[in-house]
C-alpha cells in the first residue's frame, strides 16, 4: 500500500475515533498514523518529529515516492 493510500484510509477511520480530529490530540494521531508506516519510511520520518498531521502525510509520501524511484 502506497502513503497515499494508507493516508487516506487512515483518515477514513479516524471518523470512528473522534478524539484525533482535536489540535489537542493531534501529536497522539501523528504517533499513530507512524507507528503504521513502513519500516524504512517510518524510520526517516520518525527523527523529524513532525507534530502536524498534514505536514506529516506530504513528508511521508515524499519519502516514499522517493523509495519506489529508487527501486
Amino acid at each position: 500500500m502506497t502513503v497515499s493510500e494508507y493516508a487516506a484510509k487512515f483518515e477514513d477511520l479516524c471518523r470512528f475515533a473522534p478524539h484525533y480530529n482535536t489540535m489537542e490530540e493531534e501529536e497522539d494521531k501523528c504517533v499513530k498514523f507512524e507507528n503504521g508506516l513502513r519500516p524504512e519510511i517510518k524510520q526517516l520520518i520518525g527523527f523529524s518529529e513532525i507534530w502536524n498531521f498534514p505536514t506529516l502525510v506530504n513528508k511521508s509520501r515524499i519519502c516514499d515516492k522517493d523509495s519506489r524511484a529508487n527501486v
